[in-house]
């Protein structure tokens, strides 16, 4: 008997109607003789619900405590869906993290699981018992809830599979895929049937939304089969798992883009050992993701420092930055949240040249300045002004032909 684990987003259980229409799917992979574990995601938009409610009373909500309010809406949507598929004739029991447990480390917001108890869930499966455990959450080492942070269903789901050893992990949400590009900004845009696991991590890391970078990192350490399926409506979906090596790859696999992106320059630092290291340091104790970074080469024995957080980070990083350019006279602090992140993914680029120059005639003709650059084996990410960023990836899009047939 095949073990998958079938994780729905918020959209896919956003109203009593959809709950019932994703107890329907879990049913009809029952009927089929399969083994499955659930995770869900919040209904709708509750968690953003949750949160202003946690506003309304409070201008700074304790961590703790908001992350005790916020998993609440897990909890709900997985009565609801044990509900409905008992009700369905297949026994189901729900699970939030501190009943199964998911142990995470403590840092609510942005806790990262470190295990999961799975003897219940085994003797579940073992006794034909569907599992619907909540995402997002976890329980921290003081046994507080803890919320996993940005894609943490995703990761919830991954996790779980790891834990019970799944044959694949479905992430079922409103898209049906992976595709070469948002087809919201590129209406050609074609479905993708399989994407290896290190473009799909620059992919997710770059920008697509479609997969939360660290649940792809999870599946690509544990080998676990991931699959993007649209909980709507049927179809194949897009599979990300190891690389082919019997199949050539292609040169250029999809765009991904991000609007969430600012960027942060500090002029006028000394140039000497260690100085890339105090401007970073006071960003990774505040556990702040840095992404880009570039060192210009240096003149009169100074250096400028760029780099970029995201979106949500950048006012808390320009206070952090105030006190570095403090302890340097003539340094300065300049940045914008008004910039965009775009970068062209393909396990080919490894084989092919000319793909770079492709990309910045491309952005050349249509007008487009780069203000940062960074490349890795398969991947090249620029950033440029918000405002250009969708007809860069419209150009780009059709540049590298990427259009469906």
């Amino acid at each position: 008997m095949a073990l998958i684990v079938q994780k729905f987003g918020g959209t896919s259980v956003g109203s009593p109607a959809r709950v019932l229409a994703v107890a329907d799917l879990v049913a009809a992979r029952r009927a089929e003789g399969q083994g499955v574990a659930v995770v869900v995601s919040a209904m709708g938009d509750s968690t953003d619900r949750l949160l202003d409610l946690a506003r309304q009373v409070s201008a700074t909500p304790a961590a703790r405590e908001l992350d005790a309010l916020l998993a609440t809406g897990e909890m709900i949507s997985t009565s609801l869906i044990a509900m409905a598929l008992s009700d369905r004739g297949w026994p189901a029991r729900s699970y939030n993290a501190l009943q199964l447990p998911v142990t995470t480390t403590g840092s609510h917001g942005r806790a990262r699981i470190t295990a999961i108890e799975s003897a219940c869930l085994r003797a579940d499966l073992a006794a034909g018992i569907v599992p619907v455990v909540a995402g997002f959450q976890g329980r921290g080492p003081d046994g507080s809830i803890t919320t996993i942070g940005r894609g943490g269903s995703d990761t919830s789901a991954v996790a779980l599979a790891v834990a019970i050893g799944a044959d694949e992990c479905q992430i079922l949400t409103d898209v049906d895929g992976v595709y070469t590009a948002d087809p919201r900004v590129v209406p050609d845009a074609r479905r993708l049937d399989s994407v290896s696991f290190e473009e799909m991590l620059e992919l997710a890391g770059q920008g697509s939304r479609v997969l939360h970078l660290r649940s792809v990192e999870f599946a690509a350490r544990y080998d676990i089969r991931l699959r993007v399926l649209s909980s709507f409506r049927p179809g194949p979906g897009t599979l990300i798992a190891k690389e082919d090596p019997d199949v050539e790859a292609p040169v250029v696999s999809g765009i991904a883009f991000n609007r969430d992106e600012a960027e942060i320059t500090l002029t006028g630092l000394p140039d000497r050992p260690g100085i890339a290291f105090e401007v970073l340091r006071p960003a990774a104790a505040a556990e702040i993701e840095v992404d880009m970074i570039v060192v210009n080469a240096p003149r009169d024995g100074c250096v400028d420092f760029t780099f970029t957080v995201h979106r949500d980070d950048y006012q808390r990083v320009l206070e952090l930055m105030q006190t570095v350019a403090a302890s340097h006279p003539g340094s300065a602090i300049t940045g914008s949240d008004r910039v965009a992140k775009l970068a062209v993914v393909g396990s080919g680029m490894r084989s092919h040249a000319g793909v770079a120059a492709r990309l910045f005639e491309t952005l050349a003709q249509e007008k487009i300045n780069v203000r940062l650059v960074s490349t890795s084996e398969i991947k090249i990410a620029v950033l440029v002004e918000e405002d250009d960023i969708e007809r860069a990836v419209r150009a780009l899009h059709g540049a590298y032909g990427l259009a469906g047939k």
